[in-house]
Parts: C-alpha cells; sequence; structure tokens
C-alpha cells in the first residue's frame, strides 16, 4: 500500500511541526520507505536508511537535470552548485572551494562574528522585547557571508527575497522538480545569477582580500573555477549560508524556553553549548528533507525503488529514530553520542556546518551573558515543517542582566 493510499503522504501533513513529527513516528513504525503517487516521490524516515542513501551518491544522486526542462539561468546556477553536483564533477568542485572556505578561515572570523553580534543586540539594549529573527538571527549569517565575499551588506533584503523563492516556497510540496517549479526558479536565478556575476568579474579585474577573490584566484593541479562555476558557490552561500544558522538559532531560542533546566545549566556553564547546539541540531532539524534521485533501481527496506524516482530521504525523521537514539524525544544537551545528520553525511556534508555552529554559538553566548532571562513572546510564526523546521518570526521578552 502506498504513502497516499494511507492517507498519509507529503500533500496530507499540515505545516505544523508536531503533526510533521507524528507522521515521522507512524511512517517509521509501519511503513518506514513508502510511494507517494500524489507527490510523485519515494519517502524514507529511518536513520539507517537514510544514512546510507546520503552516503551513496552512485545510486542516489543529487543531479535533477535529467527531471527539469532545460533551462538556461537554472542550468548556469546550478553549474557549480555543489549541492546539485555528482562526482567526479562534485570532487572538482569542492576540493578547489575546500582550498579557500577551510575551517582555519571559519575560525578567524570569530572576533567579527563577535563584534557584529554585539552591534546587533546593542541596538536592542534596554528592550525589553525583541524580534528574534529579523534583530539577529537572520541579519547575523548574512552579514557575515557579505563581508565574507566582499558584497554590499545593504543588499540583504535581496538575498532575503531570493531565499523565500528558492529554499522556502509557500508550499514546501513545490520544491519537487517539474517544468512549474523551473520556471519559476528561472525568474530568481537569472537575477541572482546576474548579481553574482558582477561581483566575480569585478574581483577578478580587481582582487581584494575576500573569499570571492580567493575563489577565483584557487588552482589545483591546474584546474581553476570559471566564472559560472563561481556563480553557483557564491549563491549558495547566499541561501544556504544564512538560512540554517538563521533557523538554527531561533530554533535553539524554542528549545530553551520549552525547557528552562538546560536554560539554567547553560547560563550557569556557556561551556556546553557545542553539545547543546548539537542537540538542538538533532531535536529540532533546520531543513526537514534531503532530496535524491535514483539512477538504477535499488532495494530500500522492503521496497524495490526504480530508476529515475525522487527519494526524500528524511533527516528529521531519522533524526528522532528509536533505532538510533534512546528516548529520542526527550532533549538532552548532554546527549553522548548523537550521531544526528543534520549537516547531512557523506560527500555532501555541509562544507557551512562550522560557520553555522560558530555564528550560533557566539550568539547564545552573548544573549545568556547579557540577559537575565527571556521567554516567548505573542505571534510566533513558523515555516512549513515539511521543509523548514524554524521560525519566521519570533517575539521574545528580555530580562536583563
Amino acid at each position: 500500500m502506498t504513502a497516499t493510499e494511507r492517507g498519509v503522504g507529503l500533500a496530507d501533513q499540515s505545516a505544523d511541526a508536531e503533526t510533521v513529527l507524528a507522521w515521522f513516528r507512524r511512517m517509521r513504525e509501519n511503513a518506514p520507505v513508502s510511494h507517494d503517487s500524489e507527490a510523485g516521490v519515494w519517502h524514507v524516515f529511518r536513520h539507517a536508511d537514510v544514512e546510507r542513501i546520503l552516503a551513496d551518491p552512485g545510486t542516489f544522486s543529487s543531479d535533477f537535470s535529467s527531471l527539469m526542462a532545460s533551462q538556461e539561468d537554472v542550468a548556469r546556477f546550478i553549474k557549480g552548485n555543489l549541492l546539485r553536483k555528482d562526482p567526479p564533477q562534485h570532487r572538482k568542485l569542492r576540493t578547489l572551494v575546500s582550498k579557500v572556505f577551510t575551517p582555519g578561515m571559519v575560525a578567524q572570523l570569530a572576533p567579527r562574528i563577535e563584534v557584529i553580534t554585539d552591534e546587533l543586540l546593542d541596538a536592542k539594549a534596554g528592550a525589553e522585547q525583541m524580534e528574534l529573527v529579523s534583530d539577529l538571527a537572520y541579519p547575523l549569517p548574512v552579514i557575515v557571508i557579505a563581508e565574507l565575499l566582499g558584497i554590499p551588506v545593504e543588499d540583504r533584503p535581496m538575498f532575503g527575497r531570493w531565499a523565500d523563492s528558492l529554499v522556502a516556497p509557500e508550499s514546501q510540496t513545490s520544491f519537487i522538480p517539474n517544468a512549474e517549479r523551473t520556471q519559476a526558479m528561472a525568474v530568481v536565478m537569472r537575477e541572482m545569477n546576474a548579481y553574482c556575476l558582477e561581483h566575480i568579474r569585478h574581483r577578478r579585474a580587481r582582487p581584494q582580500d575576500d573569499l570571492a577573490s580567493r575563489l577565483v584566484a584557487a588552482e589545483v593541479d591546474g584546474q581553476r573555477l570559471d566564472d559560472e562555476e563561481i556563480i553557483g558557490f557564491v549563491g549558495l552561500l547566499l541561501l544556504a549560508g544564512h538560512i540554517t544558522t538563521t533557523a538554527l538559532l531561533g530554533n535553539v531560542v524554542l528549545c530553551l524556553d520549552e525547557h528552562p533546566d538546560a536554560a539554567a545549566a547553560l547560563r550557569a556553564d556557556t561551556g556546553g553549548l557545542p553539545g547543546a547546539i548539537e542537540e538542538v541540531l538533532r531535536f529540532r532539524t533546520p531543513l526537514a528533507p534531503s532530496m535524491r534521485r535514483t539512477t538504477r533501481d535499488v532495494q530500500v527496506g522492503e521496497h524495490t525503488v526504480p530508476a529515475g524516482q525522487i527519494v526524500l530521504a528524511w533527516l528529521a525523521s531519522a533524526n528522532r529514530d528509536e533505532r538510533q537514539f534512546s528516548e529520542p524525544d526527550r532533549f538532552d544537551i548532554r546527549r553522548t553520542p548523537n550521531a544526528h545528520l543534520s549537516f547531512g553525511h557523506g560527500i555532501h556534508f555541509c562544507l557551512g556546518a562550522p560557520l553555522a555552529r560558530l555564528e550560533v554559538r557566539i550568539a547564545v553566548q552573548k544573549m545568556l551573558t547579557r540577559w537575565s532571562g527571556m521567554s516567548i513572546g505573542e505571534g510566533v510564526e513558523h515555516h512549513d515543517a515539511r521543509g523548514i523546521v524554524g521560525a519566521k518570526r519570533l517575539p521574545l521578552h528580555l530580562r536583563w542582566a
């Protein structure tokens, strides 16, 4: 019986996180691999199966070009987009990008991240309320990425508009590739490609001390990135470089509000923040699904998934799998081990994970230091939990230390 026949397909779920989590629990138990004929996808819910899919790019491809109508603007963006490349193209791109986007480079950003965070929090000094997303969680990572690339920070409303259109569409079922989705993406990508290309050409002509200039100059074994390959990576950073961090920072606050004992423990010892952030990543997984395309007929669980099918590997479900995690619905900031899949697994493990972790750790540490308490106010708005798990709007009441 298919997921749609059971009445539990993707389109049957509301945007509410608790409803989606309940769906995950039912499906892990009763139909851990299921076909959703209405959405035209296969769902995979258990940790072991999701991990296997992410670890096998030969069978589960990240390249959806064969399922999408040919479109010049989309093709230009995807050319350098690591998320949508398979080996050997992925290896070339990742090697060159990793040469300049290194953990050491990220670590050196800490002092600047602290300054930016302080400036954003200073703007709310003495206030009894703030809206976390617009006041801190969104501008912080966008400013960091823009400065890193040498792009004008004042353009950040435009980056948000692109992200809303491409990564967080109104209907989370609309992220599935089809002709309508391709055309909608093309309109936004045409504008984004032109913007990024102009910046890259400026840096090629007049290099500066920024990541864009280093990408232009990067070389491994005589290979370099061309301008269109750099477009894809710069665009990816502008989008993915803030979405996960924005959602994660809001999710930390939501979790601490729901679990005051954990908040008190971290306020007493902020050294526990790295472990707490990992638990938030597991407990409220920022990006719920990871999408792949089968390159051959393949057995997953008790089902044979045919070649050319879209598979939604549900990271947010895998991270609550009872077979992997003891008491998975319990929030435990000291959970060890914590083999969550929120940043992916295998060759597509998120290149920006160290930066997201650093930004959130610094921001939460400063919030806990400045305020003796914070609580969620009225009017919280959430993303559709079938796509992004996080707040679009998160009002806070503040108590100052």
